[in-house]
This record gives structure tokens, C-alpha cells and sequence, in this order.
């Protein structure tokens, strides 16, 4: 049974003969390798042109504030995959890349998908930013939808990665136009939904991104490649000094059981 349009499969991505591997109409071994940096190449793979100078900055530049920032959830799952299982370290990354959901790390797309309605948006409203954030936003929150990328638990004033990425795209000559809606936003959160929340990564990402051309729909994938390499570098740790079994360990300390038990029961607490 056909499902879809397409009676033959279709990919502009590669292809390859004996002697000769083409990657986007250019020659891997003559062309590519060698020849240019993984970020410039990633966005190569993803657009089918090489970035510019203002896209390559600030593709390397996200990648590089996004990789890492401590034992956050999806760390501590592969290192607790890893600690049951490892001799699967793709198991373990897996597990920590599943974690990128719309709360964590892929929240840059669903901002992206925020500030691209604000920039539709914004000819209705006479060009204002503000007046145009205001309303989309009030838009989301009348759907109880969460305003994506601002707020962070732990950089209560504005994410310092947030002005690192800003600079960056800046010096290098990108777009502004979704930094300056990203910042509307911020400027009218307090009026919308009460709370005077900052900027955090996952609206900076989008910010940069998106004003040198990066695909809306592929948003998502930026924080997954470079959490990647995160993980890759957690798990290596993770064999030298295992902690896993230790995270693991630490959160039934923390648990409370609230469940019934049967009589003369008494929890472990040694635990």
C-alpha cells in the first residue's frame, strides 16, 4: 500500500560511486574535508549552501552555549544509563537526547515558532515590536500555551549567554530583527502575564539563528547536535568516575513515600 505523493524516493542530500562521495553537489574528500569547519559543514548539510560569514559565526557560536551547562536532566539520565549499561554509550546519549523536549533544549524551536508569529504579525500593529508582542503573547497565554525562553532557575537576571550570543551576531554582521522581537517580548512580559521574566539561551538561539537564514523547522536540532557532544564528553567521565549509580542513589535519599503500606511495614532508612 502507497502512502504519501511520492512514487520514487527523492534525496538532494548525497550521493556516491566507487570513487567519488558528492555531498551537496560539492566533492567530500576534494572539496569538504579539510576544507571547512563542522558547523559550517553542518549547515551545508541542512541549507545545501555554505553559510556566509555572519551565518558561520553564529552557527559555531550556539552551538558552543548550548553544549554544556552541568548535570541537567538529560546528563543524568545517560549517566544513569550508562552506569546500568556500559558497554552502550550510544544507548546512554540516546537517552539524554530524548530529553530535549519543550521544556528543555527544545524550547529554541517552539521560541522560534513564537517570534516568527511576532514578525507576521508586526505589519498589523504599524511595525511596533512591542505592540506586536504583546498581542501574539497574550495570544498564547489565552491558549494556556507557556511563553518559551525566558525564565531560568538558576539565572534569575538575564541568561548571561544571552548578551554573549547577541554580541556575537552582532559583530558578525547578522540580522537583528528577531533579536529586537525577542527583546520585545522580554519588555512586555510583566504587563502580559504578570512576571517580569529575562531572556534565557533557548530564546537567544533562535534570536541569532534565525536572522542569518537558519531553517525554522530544523530549530530543534541545534541544541540536540551540540548537547551531543555534551553528553559524549559526560559519558567518557562517566567511565573514568562513575557517578551514575550515585545520581541514582541521591534521588531515593530525596524520595518521600506517600503510598500506603501494609501493617508493621517500616521503610529503609538507611537509604
Amino acid at each position: 500500500m502507497k502512502i504519501g505523493k511520492a512514487t520514487v524516493p527523492e534525496s538532494a542530500i548525497c550521493a556516491s560511486n566507487p570513487d567519488t562521495i558528492v555531498v551537496r553537489g560539492e566533492d567530500l574528500c576534494q572539496d569538504l574535508i579539510g576544507q571547512v569547519n563542522f558547523a559550517d559543514y553542518f549547515y551545508l548539510l541542512l541549507t545545501g549552501r555554505k553559510p556566509d560569514s555572519p551565518a558561520s559565526a553564529v552557527l559555531n557560536a550556539t552551538l558552543v552555549a548550548i553544549a554544556e551547562h552541568g548535570l541537567v536532566p538529560s546528563v543524568q539520565a545517560a549517566r544513569m544509563t550508562l552506569a546500568a549499561a556500559p558497554d552502550a554509550l550510544q544507548g546512554a546519549v540516546a537517552a539524554g537526547i530524548l530529553g530535549c523536549g519543550s521544556v528543555i533544549l527544545g524550547a529554541s524551536e517552539t521560541a522560534g515558532r513564537l517570534f516568527d508569529e511576532i514578525d507576521q504579525a508586526a505589519p498589523a500593529h504599524g511595525g511596533d515590536l512591542n505592540a506586536a508582542a504583546r498581542a501574539v503573547v497574550g495570544e498564547w497565554r489565552a491558549r494556556k500555551q507557556a511563553v518559551p525562553g525566558y525564565g531560568h532557575p538558576l539565572h534569575k537576571a538575564r541568561d548571561p549567554r544571552v548578551d554573549a550570543l547577541f554580541r556575537v551576531s552582532k559583530m558578525a554582521g547578522g540580522g537583528q530583527r528577531f533579536v529586537q522581537i525577542a527583546e520585545a517580548v522580554e519588555a512586555v512580559l510583566p504587563e502580559v502575564i504578570g512576571k517580569d521574566l529575562k531572556l534565557n539561551v533557548s530564546a537567544a538561539i533562535p534570536a541569532v539563528l534565525l536572522g542569518v537564514g537558519f531553517p525554522l523547522n530544523a530549530l530543534k536540532g541545534v541544541p540536540m547536535l551540540a548537547r551531543c557532544a555534551g553528553l559524549i564528553a559526560h559519558m567518557s567521565e562517566e567511565l573514568e568516575t562513575p557517578i551514575g549509580f550515585a545520581l541514582s542513589y541521591q534521588a531515593t535519599r530525596e524520595l518521600r513515600y506517600t503510598g500506603s503500606v501494609p501493617e508493621g511495614f517500616v521503610p529503609d532508612q538507611k537509604l
